[in-house]
């Protein structure tokens, strides 16, 4: 008996010593399971979140790119006809589309601070294509190129400016401490001078009219 009850007791101990391993083994595979499992997904947040990003600054450079264009397009058709040059209106016609699709896809992503100056942009751009085309009809040209002249030259240059800085800061490449009230400002002052400028296109239409 006492032989039998040593055997049977030795045999216990080594089935419960394997089933104690094989289970503490099954969690060890589990936890080491859920631990990759986590990994992977705060990997495939982070690859997210990095694409989203890419996407957000290629957006961001191509509408840099097509508002710097248009703008350059538009100065170089009105200094071209100025000179007396031949014009081929088919290039600022280009530059206006590209930048149109672009502002058009921005819209549907854009933060509302950084839209607000986009499209008083937009609004800019959309008035200097309004200055070239009307050149040809002014009553006074010397006036008119040199009207059209200061408008690429200031007001919308600076309302490029603005956007691109808007950008960066909105990326976090260039954050400036006050710039909240540096953009409402710059972003007032085109306003006023596009105002300004549609009056006189207003006023110069009804005289030739």
């Amino acid at each position: 008996m006492t032989t039998l009850a040593v055997t049977l007791i030795s045999v216990a101990g080594t089935l419960g010593g394997t089933l104690g391993g094989a289970m503490l083994s099954q969690r060890a595979s589990r936890a080491e399971a859920a631990e990759q499992n986590q990994r992977a997904d705060r990997e495939q947040e982070q690859q997210r979140s990095e694409r989203a990003l890419q996407a957000k600054r290629d957006l961001y450079a191509q509408l840099n790119t097509t508002a710097r264009a248009y703008r350059v397009a538009a100065r170089d058709t009105v200094e071209a006809a100025e000179r007396g040059e031949s014009v081929n209106p088919a290039l600022l016609d280009a530059a206006k589309e590209a930048w149109a699709e672009q502002y058009s896809q921005a819209q549907m992503a854009l933060a509302s601070d950084v839209l607000e100056v986009a499209s008083a942009l937009n609004r800019s751009l959309g008035i200097g294509y309004s200055v070239v085309k009307q050149l040809p009809s002014s009553p006074e040209p010397g006036d008119a190129f040199q009207r059209a002249k200061t408008w690429f030259r200031g007001p919308l240059s600076e309302g490029v400016y603005l956007l691109r800085l808007t950008l960066r800061h909105d990326l976090g490449v260039e954050v400036e401490p006050h710039f909240e009230q540096a953009r409402m400002q710059r972003l007032s002052a085109l306003e006023r001078a596009r105002n300004r400028l549609a009056e006189l296109l207003a006023a110069e239409r009804g005289q030739t009219a």
